[in-house]
């Protein structure tokens, strides 16, 4: 008897130690893939785009002008044309039969129940409300078809001219598709408006009916919680689509959106994708690199010199060895007639990249200044004599 368990405690320590050992050659695996991944914008996603969402410089990209099934990141599009609309995002209205027992995901509105848009909008954005974003559409729009119109219309002036909506959820159609590029487009617009910013930002929030009735929401999107500066946006999937996650994250004045499609760890992958972003790219204010002299001469004025300047900001996301590549060009006028207005156009300035335009601006006078009298001209030539 103490032979066997003698033999049953040995057998129970090799098990644990060849498990140890098995366990921690999977972590090292792990870790080794996740570095290797990690060292290239290499995804499973079927499509793929990393985008600066600011100056919509494509940082990473791979299928990114397919055009695919998105599933739910449709309601991107459906959110902020509504926010856009001009209608009164407070304003309750009451849900149509319509609007009832869309398939799929669901906020489970029921015929005759009120709500806010602002309310149906959280419950499009954060739960994926497919009979949300029905109600959305009808009220809208007047009808869901007159809001699909809207939608369309609003990708074509953001720029997404490869996408066609048919709906406004995102369910399965041969109509109904993007690209990863489009995509991360409408995000970088939509992200500019702090009404969507907010919305698709927060992580938990409670709506209520007319009748005082709560519905208590919680964001689908994990990587709200565990992404360093994630502030939204949408998560997605169908049969067709498959997994389908749009993040935008934003970290010391950068705001990087990645855009993954049909692609199954698409937390995991978005985030590697969007934390080497922000490893390999900084946000520089190009004209902080302005070399040109501040002041020109000025004839016939009550002073020798006026000031010059420009008035704005150019920021670009760029990797460190790319800052060799930027040149400046300046045209700037030797002298200048008084009077003078603060104001005047004296000059340009053009930011090139690796010998593309990327930026220009006016130069101005930053002062006002006055014209000699007769009297000051006289003045001087006493002086000169």
């Amino acid at each position: 008897m103490k032979n066997k368990l003698i033999s049953a405690l040995c057998l129970l320590f090799v098990i644990i130690f060849l498990f140890s050992v098995f366990a921690g050659g999977l972590s090292l695996l792990f870790h080794e893939n996740e570095r290797v991944f990690a060292e290239s914008y290499n995804t499973s996603a079927k499509a793929m785009c990393v985008m600066e969402a600011h100056s919509q410089r494509v940082l990473a990209q791979k299928n990114s002008n397919v055009q695919l099934p998105m599933a739910s990141t449709t309601k991107i599009m459906t959110a902020i044309t509504a926010i856009e609309s001009g209608v009164n995002l407070d304003e309750v209205f009451e849900i149509s039969p319509k609007a009832v027992g869309v398939s799929g995901t669901s906020l489970y509105l029921r015929a005759g129940e009120k709500f806010s848009l602002r309310d149906l909008l959280y419950g499009l954005m954060l739960i994926s409300g497919n009979d949300a974003s029905v109600a959305i559409g009808e009220y809208v729009g007047g009808s869901v078809e007159k809001f699909i119109d809207m939608m369309n219309n609003k990708a074509k002036e953001i720029g997404a001219i490869n996408s066609h909506f048919d709906n406004t959820h995102g369910l399965d159609s041969k109509t109904h598709y993007t690209t990863a590029r489009d995509l991360a487009l409408i995000t970088s617009y939509a992200m500019q408006n702090p009404i969507f910013k907010e919305i698709v930002s927060t992580k938990n929030i409670k709506i209520t009916n007319s009748d005082g009735k709560n519905r208590y929401l919680k964001n689908k999107n994990k990587l709200l919680s565990k992404l360093e500066g994630c502030n939204g946006v949408k998560t997605g999937f169908t049969d067709d689509a498959g997994r389908c996650l749009v993040t935008s994250c934003e970290r010391d004045g950068m705001n990087i959106v990645c855009v993954v499609l049909n692609c199954g760890p698409m937390f995991e992958e978005s985030e590697v994708l969007i934390n080497k972003a922000f490893s390999e790219y900084h946000l520089v204010d190009l004209t902080s690199g302005y070399a040109f002299k501040t002041k020109i001469k000025v004839e016939s004025g009550q002073q020798e010199y006026v000031k010059i300047g420009t008035k704005e900001s150019y920021y670009y996301p760029l990797k460190t060895e790319e800052l060799k590549k930027v040149k400046y060009k300046y045209t700037i006028a030797d002298s200048i007639e008084a009077p003078i207005e603060s104001g005047q156009v004296v000059g340009k300035v053009e930011i090139f990249i690796d010998n593309n335009l990327h930026f220009s601006e006016k130069i101005y006078t930053m002062e006002t200044v006055r014209r000699n009298s007769i009297w000051e001209k006289l003045k001087d030539l006493i002086e000169q004599w």
